[in-house]
């Protein structure tokens, strides 16, 4: 990535309201009248001007230490690094999976077991390696794409990612996401990237593949920062996994272009082909598939578990906790309009 790079933070105030601030390490420098990353990307382009030049002209004097937000220590409290403030039904998140050989991997051990033939999953990575990465210009083959909710399931930095009681399991799945909106004449526009933890069911999808779906419609989490106009070339990084502070599980994880299956533009063209995605002022958070996992290697995360994913070069790390719910699983009844 560049050495120098625009980092931004969004957060709230119990009685200030939302802002958006720039890191500027040890401090987060609030930006005047700039409340959300979604008004201003929008603002950037009515203006026809870059964002990075926005946020420089609307830097103002204050700061706040970053410490003391990062640990959960202020009256200001971390927000997803992106999302659509007055309406979370706008922003869909999604993801595109088997763009790494590791997902792969573990995909085709979970559902290939004692097979000599390739599994649908490494057939689709397969296919990714042919032609995930065509010349510019030219339409590679579509990657696996999946739904995991509207903007109401995005979680921030330091908040718990829950296990819901029709859930089987919940494990982390450290992600770099792409962040994105829509313009009102309906063209996509890449604001950044985050750092994100897709956190998903395994244990239900290893039942049985066609349980990916319902498997992936969890809560997840993105920031503390993001990344404007990152290159995505390379990404190396850690995830662990701590249990009463002590770290019982870590692994050095890669992302980028260079070590996947399929280009970034091959990528968001296959999402944004689709009219449905290119609604005007939608809003989009979509990961981009994850190199290892706990799960992987038949790590159970408990209540409490701590989750961490750390990309270099992409600001501060993005830790979670997992909460179990106790409630049982309820008929939901529909009623009836007569």
């Amino acid at each position: 990535m560049p050495k120098e790079t625009i980092r931004l933070v969004q957060l709230t105030h119990p009685r200030r309201g939302r802002w958006v601030a720039m890191v500027q390490e040890p401090s987060l420098v609030l930006l005047n009248d700039t409340s959300s990353v979604y008004k201003l990307s929008l603002d950037a382009i009515e203006k026809r001007e870059k964002i990075k030049i926005l946020v420089k002209n609307r830097l103002s004097t204050e700061l706040l230490d970053y410490d003391a937000v990062y640990e959960n220590r202020d009256e200001w409290k971390l927000l997803p690094s992106f999302d659509h403030p007055q309406n979370p039904a706008a922003c869909l998140v999604s993801g595109t999976g088997l763009t790494h050989k590791n997902s792969a991997l573990n995909r085709q051990m979970m559902h290939g077991a004692g097979e000599v033939k390739l599994t649908d999953s490494m057939q689709m990575y397969q296919w990714g390696l042919e032609d995930g990465h065509p010349q510019e210009g030219n339409i590679g083959v579509q990657p696996e794409w999946f739904y995991k909710g509207t903007g109401n399931i995005l979680r921030a930095h330091n908040e718990q990612l829950e296990i819901p009681c029709f859930g089987n399991d919940g494990g982390e799945e450290p992600e770099v996401a792409g962040v994105y909106i829509i313009d009102g004449n309906g063209k996509p526009w890449r604001i950044g990237l985050t750092t994100g933890n897709e956190f998903s069911d395994h244990v239900m999808e290893k039942k049985n593949y066609l349980y990916l779906a319902p498997s992936k419609l969890r809560n997840c989490s993105i920031g503390p920062e993001l990344v404007l106009a990152a290159d995505f070339e390379t990404v190396a990084g850690e995830v662990s996994i701590s249990r009463n502070g002590n770290n019982i599980w870590s692994k050095k994880i890669r992302s980028g272009e260079n070590n996947m299956a399929h280009s970034l533009a091959n990528l968001e063209h296959h999402h944004f082909k689709y009219p449905g995605h290119r609604i005007p002022l939608q809003a989009h958070v979509h990961f981009f598939g994850a190199d290892a996992f706990s799960f992987g290697e038949q790590l159970v995360l408990a209540e409490g578990d701590g989750m961490t994913v750390y990309w270099e070069d992409m600001g501060r790390a993005l830790k979670n906790t997992i909460h179990i719910a106790e409630n049982a699983e309820k008929l939901e009844k529909v009623s009836i309009l007569e």
